[in-house]
C-alpha cells in the first residue's frame, strides 16, 4: 500500500473532523476535535501498514467521498454523506471510527495519564507494574544475531498459547529437544502497565483485526503465552454432547474416561477454582437481570490464584500485573523450560519444510530481519485458529479442508445505561455465566456473560448518529453495564491468504440458525437490562435502535428484529476448527490423533484442531486436546 495522495489526505482530515469535531459545550478535555489533536496525521501515517483488505476499503471510501468534494462541505452535509457511504463501505468507517476514538482515549502524556479519562470518569492505571528485578523473565530465549540462523531440535512448536505450551512441556518432559517459536513478544508482569494501548500490542494485528468485509472483530493473542496471558480466565469443561459428536467424527475415546483424565490434568495444573471469583457491580446487575427474567446463573471457575485482588482485575485483558493469572507463562511454559525447552520470540514462520514426504523443519524470519531455519522431524502447528491454517496454506500442505470450517463463537454485545455508576472497568471482567439459553435455537444457542468496559472499544462501536452526540455518549460510560451472548455457531467461515500471503478471514452472518441465535441473544439481553433497571438499552448495530425509559419497549424489540444482519457488529475471541481433526481427509486436516493426513510429522496442537465449536469458552478444551495429542505423539512411531 502506498502513501495517501494529497486529495486522500484532505478527505481523511474532513472525515476525522466529522467523527470527532470540536465541541465547545462539553468538559474542557473533550472539547478539541480530531484536527486539533493531530489524529488525521497519525492515521494517515498508519494506513500503509494496514492489511491490504483494510487499506483497500479505506482508500475506496476516500475516493468515493472525494468525488463529492467532501472536504468543502459543512458538518451536517458531511455527516449525512458519511452515513450514506456506510451503506456501501461500512468496514472502512468502522475502521476509521475505531482508529479515531482509539487515538482520543489511548495515548498518555508524560505522567502516564490522558486528560479525557478524568472527564469521563475512567481511572486509568491504578498501580505501577513491578520492576524487572521483582518480576524477572525466566524463560530462556535463543539469542538473535545479525546473520542467518539455523537451529536444530527434535520438536519445533510454532506458537506458545494454550495448545502449543502444553505439547512443548510434555515433549520436553519426554526427553525430546524442543524449540518454541512465537510470533509475538515476551512480556510479563513488569511490562503490564494497565494501559489499553500497551495491552493491544499483545493481540494479533494490534487488537484491530477484522474479517474481510468488517463483519466481525477478531481478538487473538500474539505474545509469549498467547491468549492465556490476556484472556479473562474463564475455565469451562467441554460439554458431553460435543464430546460425543467429536468422538463420532474420529476422535476415539473423547467421550470417555481418558479425556476426563486430560481435562482433570489441565484443571489441576492451572489451579482452577471458584473461590477467587468475585462479582463486581456489572456482574451483580447481570445476575439481577437474569433472575428477573427467570434464568439461572453460576459462578465462573477461573485459573486465578486464591489471593487474586479484584480491585486490580479490570485490566486483566492487558495482562495480570499481580501475577495471579495462571497463564501458560507461569505453568506449562515454565514446565517446558525446566525440562530444557528453548524459546524464540518475535519470530514469523513462513512455511513448513517437507522432505521425502514428511516434516523436515520450518523457515521464517526472526526479529523482523534475520532469516531462520529450524531443522526438526516433528513440527507442531499451534499458531492459533487464524495463523495456523495460513502457515499450512503457504506451505502447500494440509489438504482441501485447510482453512475451512472456521468457527468463531461470535459474541453480540448489548449495553445498558443505569442511573447509578457501574464502572464496568473495575473488578473481575467475567465472574458469572448463564447456560440456560445454550440450546435455544435448533439445538444451539449462547452463553450470557459480562464484559469489561474498554472506553476505546465502546466509543468505537456504539451506534453513530453524529460526532457531537457521539461525544456525549462518552460521558455516560461510567453508567454503562456491558454483557454479551457468546454463540455456539452453526455456520462456518474460512481462512485464506491475501495477496501478501497473510491470513485473511472470510465470514458472514449468513447461516439461518446463526441469524436466529444472534437475534435471540440481542432480544434476551436487552430484556435482562430492562429488568435490571437500565434507563437506556442499545446494541452495537451500526444504525442500532435505542430504547430510553418512557418509550415503548416492545416497539424497541420489534426494531431489533427488523435490523438486517449486515448491520450487526460482533466480536470473536475464539477462532477454532480451521485445521480440524477428523477421520475424513476431505473434511479434516489432521487425523483423530492430531497428525496431518498428508504429511507425517506435522501435528496440529491448538484451537484450529477442534472439530467444531464447543459452545463454551474453549481454553480448557484446547489444552485437554493438546494433552491428548502430546500423549499420542510420545507414543507414536515415525511413519
Amino acid at each position: 500500500m502506498t502513501d495517501l495522495t494529497k486529495a486522500h489526505r484532505a478527505t481523511l482530515d474532513a472525515v476525522c473532523d466529522t467523527l470527532l469535531p470540536e465541541v465547545r459545550d462539553t468538559p474542557e478535555p473533550l472539547r478539541a476535535g480530531a484536527r486539533e489533536r493531530g489524529i488525521p496525521d497519525v492515521i494517515a501515517a498508519a494506513v500503509p501498514g494496514l492489511p491490504p483488505h483494510a487499506a483497500g476499503a479505506l482508500t475506496e471510501l476516500l475516493d468515493g467521498l472525494d468525488s463529492e468534494s467532501f472536504a468543502d462541505l459543512d458538518f451536517d452535509w458531511r455527516t449525512a454523506l458519511l452515513r450514506q457511504a456506510a451503506d456501501d463501505n461500512r468496514f472502512a468507517l468502522k475502521q476509521l471510527k475505531a482508529m479515531v476514538f482509539g487515538l482520543l482515549l489511548g495515548p498518555v502524556d508524560g505522567t502516564g495519564r490522558n486528560p479525557v479519562w478524568e472527564a469521563i470518569g475512567f481511572p486509568g492505571p491504578v498501580s505501577a507494574p513491578p520492576s524487572p528485578a521483582q518480576a524477572p523473565k525466566s524463560l530462556p530465549l535463543v539469542p538473535v544475531g545479525s546473520g542467518p540462523m539455523t537451529l536444530t531440535a527434535d520438536v519445533c512448536v510454532v506458537g506458545s498459547g494454550a495448545g502449543g505450551s502444553v505439547i512443548a512441556a510434555r515433549m520436553a518432559q519426554a526427553g525430546r529437544s524442543v524449540i518454541v517459536l512465537e510470533a509475538g513478544p515476551y512480556r510479563n508482569e513488569a511490562d503490564f502497565d494497565q494501559l489499553e494501548s500497551t495491552g493491544a500490542r499483545m493481540y494479533l494485528g494490534g487488537g484491530g483485526l477484522w474479517s474481510e468485509q468488517g463483519e466481525i472483530g477478531l481478538l487473538a493473542g500474539s505474545t509469549l503465552g498467547g491468549g492465556t496471558v490476556i484472556n479473562s480466565m474463564v475455565c469451562l469443561r467441554t460439554p458431553m454432547d460435543v464430546r460425543r459428536e467429536w468422538a463420532s467424527a474420529g476422535l476415539d475415546g473423547l467421550d470417555g474416561p481418558d479425556f476426563d483424565a486430560h481435562l482433570d490434568r489441565v484443571w489441576g495444573r492451572l489451579g482452577v477454582n471458584t473461590e477467587a471469583t468475585r462479582f463486581n457491580v456489572n456482574t451483580e446487575h447481570m445476575i439481577k437481570g437474569l433472575t428477573a427474567c427467570g434464568y439461572a446463573h453460576e459462578r465462573l471457575p477461573r485459573n486465578a490464584s486464591p489471593d487474586d485482588d479484584p480491585k486490580l482485575c479490570g485490566y486483566c485483558n492487558a495482562g495480570c500485573q499481580q501475577g495471579h493469572k495462571r497463564s501458560t507463562l507461569s505453568t506449562y511454559l515454565e514446565d517446558a523450560a525446566a525440562a530444557g525447552a528453548r524459546f524464540l520470540t518475535d519470530c514469523h514462520v513462513d512455511r513448513i519444510l517437507v522432505e521425502h514426504g514428511r516434516a523436515a523443519g520450518v523457515e521464517g524470519v526472526a526479529a523482523g530481519r534475520v532469516p531462520l531455519v529450524v531443522r526438526a522431524p516433528t513440527i507442531v502447528v499451534a499458531a492459533g485458529g487464524i495463523e495456523s491454517p495460513a502457515l499450512l496454506l503457504r506451505s502447500g500442505i494440509g489438504g482441501p479442508a485447510t482453512g475451512r470450517h472456521l468457527r468463531l463463537h461470535p459474541a453480540w454485545m448489548v449495553t445498558g445505561v443505569y442511573d447509578e455508576p457501574i464502572e464496568a472497568w473495575h473488578g473481575q471482567i467475567q465472574a458469572a455465566v448463564s447456560f440456560d439459553l445454550t440450546h435455544c435455537e435448533s439445538g444451539v444457542g449462547f452463553l450470557v456473560e459480562t464484559l469489561g468496559l474498554s472506553p476505546a472499544v465502546w466509543a468505537a462501536n456504539t451506534p453513530f448518529t453524529d460526532g457531537i452526540r457521539h461525544r456525549d455518549e462518552l460521558l455516560k460510560l461510567r453508567h454503562m453495564a456491558s454483557w454479551h451472548g457468546v454463540c455456539h455457531d452453526h455456520g462456518t467461515g474460512r481462512v485464506v491468504l491475501d495477496r501478501a500471503g497473510r491470513a485473511l478471514v472470510r465470514w458472514r452472518l449468513d447461516d439461518d440458525i446463526d441469524r436466529r441465535v444472534a437475534l435471540r441473544a440481542h432480544l434476551e439481553i436487552a430484556r435482562m437490562h430492562r429488568a435490571a433497571g437500565a434507563r437506556e438499552v442499545f446494541p452495537f448495530h451500526w444504525n442500532g435502535p435505542r430504547w430510553r425509559e418512557g418509550e415503548d419497549f416492545e416497539a424497541f424489540l420489534d426494531a431489533l428484529r427488523a435490523v438486517p444482519p449486515d448491520e450487526y457488529t460482533g466480536f470473536s475471541a475464539h477462532q477454532m476448527s480451521s485445521c480440524r481433526m477428523g477421520a475424513d481427509p476431505s473434511r479434516s486436516v489432521a487425523d483423530g490423533r492430531g497428525e496431518l493426513h498428508d504429511v507425517p510429522g506435522v501435528w496440529i496442537g491448538d484451537a484450529s484442531a477442534l472439530p467444531g465449536a464447543p459452545g463454551v469458552n474453549p481454553m480448557i478444551t484446547i489444552m485437554a486436546l493438546a494433552e491428548r495429542t502430546a500423549e499420542r505423539m510420545t507414543a507414536a512411531e515415525p511413519k
